[in-house]
């Protein structure tokens, strides 16, 4: 009799074993499909300062904010529209030029900050002139993830955020 329960207490843990490592192998195969996941892009942190000057529909007016991606694939900013404006461009900003770009990286599980000083965006033709308290929507498409509305502050231009 002792000899029946060890056979059948061995194969039962032969079994377990087998379960947990089949189990293990599934974890681990699993675990590599998670850094190709496609990109999980949000918005924070968006913001336009009150352009300085005269209000009027063709003010020009910076936009800035953050595009977050938690997803493991990159993606990339290609068009910025807005009902509310005649045109959305995106510029680079360096120490002594601005230049316009074509598109702007999101990367995998990082993000794209639009910037005083940096990257941002360019609004110009306002449909209505732009005042304090107001919110424009900018529409920002993506090459994989399509479009994302976005409503957008504008605030005193001294803002600074998280002051």
């Amino acid at each position: 009799m002792g000899a029946r329960n060890f056979r059948q207490t061995a194969l039962i843990g032969a079994t377990v074993a087998a379960v947990l490592t089949a189990g293990a192998i599934a974890v681990v195969c699993d675990g590599g499909s998670s850094q190709a996941s496609s990109a999980k892009l949000s918005v924070a942190d968006s913001y336009i300062p009150l352009p300085a000057g005269s209000p009027g529909s063709d003010s020009m007016a910076a936009g800035y904010l953050t595009v977050r991606n938690t997803g493991g694939t990159a993606d990339t900013l290609v068009r910025v529209s807005s009902p509310g404006a005649g045109s959305v461009s995106m510029h680079r900003s360096t120490d002594t030029t601005m230049q316009e770009v074509d598109s702007l990286p999101v990367p995998a599980n990082g993000a794209l900050q639009l910037t005083r000083g940096g990257t941002h965006l360019m609004i110009m033709g306002w449909q209505k002139p732009p005042a304090v308290g107001d919110e424009l929507e900018l529409d920002l498409t993506f090459a994989h993830s399509g479009t994302i509305a976005v409503q957008v502050p504008v605030k005193p231009l001294t803002y600074r955020p998280g002051s």
